[in-house]
């Protein structure tokens, strides 16, 4: 489980929020070359949705597999495209045509949590 050192909305040195610490969780255990989409952790969990997955992922995420959530079209985070790639040409992940914008391939890469 990842380490956080600051102060979280929580007030306590080191604690995750209840929370980020599932998302994380969660996130940690999806397999590799498989992903899940940010609304796919949330209804997972039965708690928040994709822009308070997103929001964990943003501010907790570096030290988890982050490149194994996307977004629902499968298009990766922007700005971390090529980080991402890497990653996925690792764990062989499905991906869809290699025309911009690169995309997972969701039919073949989704995991259910199972």
């Amino acid at each position: 489980m990842p380490q956080v050192t600051d102060a979280t909305e929580d007030g306590l040195p080191g604690a995750l929020p209840a929370f980020a610490e599932l998302v994380l969780d969660l996130v940690e255990r999806i397999p590799p070359g498989r992903v899940m989409t940010y609304g796919d952790v949330a209804e997972y969990l039965d708690q928040g949705g994709p822009r308070q997955v997103g929001r964990v992922m943003a501010l907790y995420g570096g030290s988890v597999p982050w490149w194994r959530v996307v977004r629902a079209d499968g298009r990766l985070l922007p700005g971390h495209e090529q980080r991402a790639l890497a990653h996925y040409g690792e764990e062989a992940t499905p991906l869809r045509d290699l025309a911009d914008p690169i995309r997972v391939d969701l039919r073949r890469a989704r995991w259910d949590g199972r």
